[in-house]
């Protein structure tokens, strides 16, 4: 008496590709598998290998030119044409089955008659369509790997069951109608949960459509009815599925990356600086461009503050480089500036603790940062001047040329040097005045298309032109930055500061 038939699968030969129909005298039919078959062999038995099934599409389904099971040694290799048994070449009938697939499929269904409940599988090139098949979850999730594209899940599967403890009362059975009803869909929650990333197509019956529709709700692409399959539709349902997966997955990281540039935007804003200026007559504009594109905060930092005594203190400072690390440590320095000065430290030892606060934030050792400082007596007529490594200030009156500062007594880069000092210079101001702080970013653009640079003489030079025609405050700054980028011919690469304060007599 022979074997009984093993579970046909429409699977495999998908997998394969659009495998030829069967020539009269090729074998035993299909039905019938040929006798001596093992019932080990038999699928209900046989524990299969998930690396094999990867690597042999055809391993659980009947070859087409011998009728015979592939999986008993005894039919054709649909891949090398060799007869499995016998080592006899074949005729390569199928040789388009190894054409290369565009789409992987995983079909997650346990359906104890053997029927096939998916059809030929053709992409929308006509190239057959990988199908891969499990029968429980755990098998899943050894053949989920990342080159599948859609997940084929049938409804019916039986969810895994959940662990017990003492506080479900055991298996009296109490509330278990509850769990059951709650849990009609865990199978599908487990399959979303162990591949968030895929397509997912839930197969149900005709009429169970509303369970279909539920499964949509939970996290599905769409549903069919088992026993409404073809070929024709379903290809398009997997190929629609992949395609709304990818669209739906794209819409969200462009959302999530909406919220993370809107959240970095309040961050970054909250980290600039709020003039403390109560009480001053002097007045106070600035302008700010990180070079980081989509940034708003970069290296560059300043602040400017009142001190209870009267004393205006203003400072802008450069660490070297561009990235996120060194628009923090630009902060931190910021921050233990102001903190420093309401202290009441001033000059060569408030510089000298930054330089401490700069060697135990910094990353690698070679990081250094440039800076000005400057306190403005309560009378506003003169100033103390701290340079370390930094352009010396921008110096204009009523009357007379914009000049720059003496910067003869500027000291070393923080970081640079351990046990640096940095002299403190008195400038005289006058009555009326205002004083230019900058970054580098300012007069390290290029002027036209070579490599000339506009550098501090070009700088003051367009800054005295520009105070020439009336511009002052807010309208200088704007025009100076706007004239460097001009002559950069587009958007500054390194971070650029501008802070101006001004005193009208």
């Amino acid at each position: 008496m022979p074997v009984p038939v093993p579970r046909q699968r429409a699977i495999p030969a998908v997998e394969c590709g659009q495998a030829p129909a069967a020539s009269p005298d090729s074998g035993p039919p299909k039905e019938q598998a040929p006798p001596g078959t093992h019932p080990a062999e038999h699928p209900t038995t046989r524990r299969e290998n998930p690396t094999e099934k990867r690597e042999k599409p055809t391993d659980t389904s009947p070859d087409t030119s011998t009728g015979t099971d592939s999986r008993t040694g005894t039919g054709t290799d649909s891949r090398t044409g060799t007869d499995t048994g016998t080592g006899r070449t074949h005729t390569d009938r199928t040789t388009q089955s190894a054409a290369p697939t565009n789409l992987t499929v995983l079909l997650i269904e346990d359906d104890p008659a053997g029927s096939p409940i998916v059809p030929d599988l053709l992409d929308q090139a006509g190239k057959p369509i990988r199908v891969r098949t499990a029968r429980n979850l755990t098998e899943a999730g050894r053949l989920l790997t990342d080159d599948v594209h859609c997940i084929l899940l049938d409804l019916a599967l039986s969810a895994p069951a959940p662990a017990r403890t003492s506080a479900d009362g055991g298996g009296n059975g109490n509330g278990g109608g509850d769990d059951e009803d709650h849990d009609e869909l865990a199978v599908l929650r487990h399959v979303l949960e162990l591949a968030p990333r895929h397509a997912v197509l839930a197969l149900t019956s005709s009429s169970d459509a509303e369970r279909g529709a539920e499964a949509v709700a939970v996290g599905a692409q769409d549903y069919l009815f088992r026993d409404e399959l073809d070929g024709r539709l379903l290809s398009r349902a997997i190929r629609y599925a992949v395609e709304r997966k990818r669209s739906d997955s794209a819409e969200r990281r462009l959302a999530e990356g909406r919220l993370r540039a809107q959240e970095n935007r309040r961050l970054e804003r909250g980290l600039l600086p709020t003039p403390l200026l109560a009480g001053s007559p002097l007045r106070f504009a600035a302008r700010y461009r990180p070079g980081r594109s989509r940034a708003l905060l970069g290296g560059d930092f300043y602040d400017v503050v009142r001190t209870p005594d009267g004393t205006v203190h203003a400072m802008i400072g450069d660490v070297c480089g561009h990235g996120p690390d060194e628009a923090a440590l630009g902060v931190e320095l910021r921050i233990a500036w102001r903190a420093l000065t309401l202290a009441g430290l001033c000059g060569d030892e408030l510089l000298g603790t930054l330089q401490q606060v700069l060697e135990h934030e910094r990353s690698d050792d070679e990081i250094f940062a440039t800076l000005c400082a400057v306190d403005i007596s309560p009378d506003g007529r003169r100033a103390g001047l701290c340079l370390a490594g930094h352009p010396s200030p921008l110096l204009s009156r009523p009357g007379e040329p914009a000049r720059l500062l003496p910067y003869d007594n500027n000291g070393p880069a923080l970081g640079l040097l351990p046990g640096a000092r940095w002299p403190r210079m008195q400038v005289q101001l006058g009555a009326e005045w205002s004083l230019m702080l900058y970054t580098d970013g300012l007069i390290e653009g290029h002027v036209g298309e070579g490599r000339e640079r506009l550098g501090q003489d070009g700088m003051v030079e367009m800054v005295r032109r520009q105070l020439a025609e009336g511009l002052a405050g807010e309208e200088l700054l704007r025009a100076a930055v706007n004239e460097v980028r001009e002559l950069n011919g587009g958007e500054l690469a390194d971070d650029l500061a501008v802070v101006l304060l001004d005193r009208t007599a």
